[in-house]
Formats: structure tokens, sequence, C-alpha cells
């Protein structure tokens, strides 16, 4: 029996809809993010963005720039989502269903890789990596951003402050860090362990106030 790709509950149905209208909220972040990419990448670049959810980064890239975007998922939901959003934006990017540790798409495909606050669900962590090295073209750059395990309260809080939530929510997003992304987060030296083991030999690591920014080339 082929294990599950992802950790806790998958997101279909309900709750990938929920998904997509909460955080819609993090639209100015996924600009921001979008900007901060595109000036690294040259025109016609092919990117991949790994686990896109709602499709909000690769839509936002679509817009600045004339390049190549794909995004893989394992949630059907979610392709369907992320595709009905990239129609109404008025952008092509190519969303497509499948597993990050085993993806379809032939070695040396992409220019560039995102994988945001995804991570740390992946069921096989090591093997997502050297996936993403094996798709990267020779020079090709990865980016994986998520959360780290040792992240204080103090920093965490001040994050959902800046979020500017309401009250409700604001305690949801505690109660889910706290009981399920964190748990699931990893070390700076877990992450170290599973870049050794990707064939990566060039890579950073760089913290933010709750998480990590890696950065990998092939």
């Amino acid at each position: 029996m082929q294990a599950k790709a992802y950790k806790g509950m998958g997101m279909e149905g309900g709750v990938a809809r929920w998904y997509d209208k909460t955080t819609r909220r993090d639209l100015p972040e996924f600009k921001a993010l979008a900007r901060k990419v595109a000036a690294t990448l040259t025109p016609g670049a092919n990117v991949l963005e790994v686990a896109p959810g709602p499709g909000f980064f690769a839509i936002e890239l679509a817009k600045i720039g004339k390049h190549e975007i794909t995004g893989l998922d394992i949630s059907k939901s979610f392709v369907e989502i992320a595709k009905r959003n990239a129609r109404q934006e008025g952008v092509a990017v190519d969303f497509r269903q499948g597993n990050a540790s085993q993806m379809p798409f032939a070695e040396s495909t992409f220019d560039f890789i995102l994988c945001r606050a995804a991570f740390k669900n992946f069921s096989e962590p090591a093997g997502a990596l050297r996936e993403m090295r094996r798709v990267l073209k020779p020079g090709g750059r990865a980016l994986v951003i998520d959360l780290r395990k040792d992240v204080n309260k103090a920093a965490l809080d001040e994050y959902i402050r800046g979020l500017k939530v309401g009250l409700l929510d604001a305690f949801m997003m505690k109660w889910t860090f706290r009981l399920m992304l964190i748990p699931r987060a990893y070390t700076r030296q877990q992450f170290a362990a599973f870049i050794s083991q990707s064939g990566f030999e060039n890579s950073r690591i760089d913290e933010t106030p709750i998480g990590f920014e890696i950065t990998l080339v092939k």
C-alpha cells in the first residue's frame, strides 16, 4: 500500500474552500513574495510552486512577468480552486494534481521552485527535496519557506497581531499553530539532515521571526 503523501487531514471539499477564503487576507504577502521572486528570474523562466493551495502566489507571479508557471498540489479540490482563481484573474498557470515526492515532471525542467507553508505537511520530506533537485535545471534554485519548531510564544503572538484579525480568528489561529502546525514543524538540525539526504550541495538556512527561508541551488 502506497504511503499517504501528507500528514494530518486532507485539504479537500469544504476545508479547501474555507482555506481559500481565509488566506485571501494574506494577498499582500503573496504579492510581496511574487515581486521578490520575480526580481531574481530571467524572462521566460520555468517556475514550479509545490503545494500552491488556492494558487495565490503563482497567480500573482503570472501577473508580473512572462514566465511558464506550474503548480503541483496533492489536493484535487485545491487544483480546481486554483484553476478557477487563475481564470478569474485572467492569467495562465498550469495547476496539476500530484505528489511532491513523486513529481510528474522530467528531470531538469524548472529554473525556480517555491514551496511555502507546506513542507511540514509532507510525509516524505527528504523525498520531496530529492524531487525538487531532480526537476531543477543545473544552476536552478529552490526556496522553501516554513514554520520552525522552536518558534517562541512572543514571536508567534506578534505575528498574529500583525495580521489584524478579529479576536475569534486570532484565538483559532493560535490554537491551530500550537496544536497542529508547530508539532509538525522542523528544527534547523532536521532541515539540515533532510538537505544532506537530498543531493543538494549548495544550501542556506535563514531564520525569520517564526520560521525558516531555505535556499537550495542545484
